[in-house]
């Protein structure tokens, strides 16, 4: 029995793991029209950033419903992203403290 437990959380772990890449990743996505405000992905870069968008936008926007972007004069921060980030890392601790 906790040789299956141990293979679960090792799973579990591995697609937490893999989440936080993708998050980095949209991370990534989201400063680069910052630096270059022409810049649009094509071909398979737009396929991989429409699958990073899909995959992170539930958790992101349930978590701006909950606490809305902060208004400090012209700009907003958004804490939708390190809440999730957040969440994630925080299940990964428990997983581990399971297996």
């Amino acid at each position: 029995m906790g040789a299956i437990l141990s293979i679960i959380g090792g799973i579990a772990e591995l697609v937490l793991t893999l989440y936080v890449l993708v998050l980095i990743a949209r991370l990534v996505l989201e400063y680069i029209p910052l630096f270059n405000r022409s810049w649009r992905p094509k071909g398979a870069g737009l396929v991989a950033a429409e699958l990073v968008y899909t995959v992170t936008d539930p958790p992101i926007r349930f978590f701006r419903r909950l606490v809305p972007p902060l208004r400090l004069g012209t700009i907003a921060l958004d804490f939708g992203f390190m809440l999730t980030m957040l969440s994630v890392f925080i299940l990964m601790a428990v997983v581990r403290a399971l297996t």
